[in-house]
Order: C-alpha cells, then sequence, then structure tokens
C-alpha cells in the first residue's frame, strides 16, 4: 500500500514537473518575441 502511493505522489510530481517546464519554456519564447517585435519597431 505505501509503495503504491509512493509512486503515484512521484509520478504526480514528474508530471507538474514537467508542466511548469512547459510553462517557462513558452514564457520565455514570448518574452522573446515581444524583444524581437520592440527591436523592429525601433
Amino acid at each position: 500500500m505505501v509503495r503504491k502511493l509512493f509512486l503515484a505522489l512521484t509520478v504526480s510530481a514528474f508530471a507538474l514537473t514537467a508542466a511548469a517546464c512547459n510553462t517557462v519554456k513558452g514564457a520565455g519564447e514570448d518574452i522573446q518575441s515581444v524583444g524581437e517585435a520592440g527591436d523592429e519597431a525601433i
């Protein structure tokens, strides 16, 4: 029982970490595109 709980928590933590990485990567790309648009406007 404890082993199954530990496995479920580990898988959940991994899934949340992967989702967070994708979110941060997307935010970085958005910031980069805004910077490039500002360079083109100037």
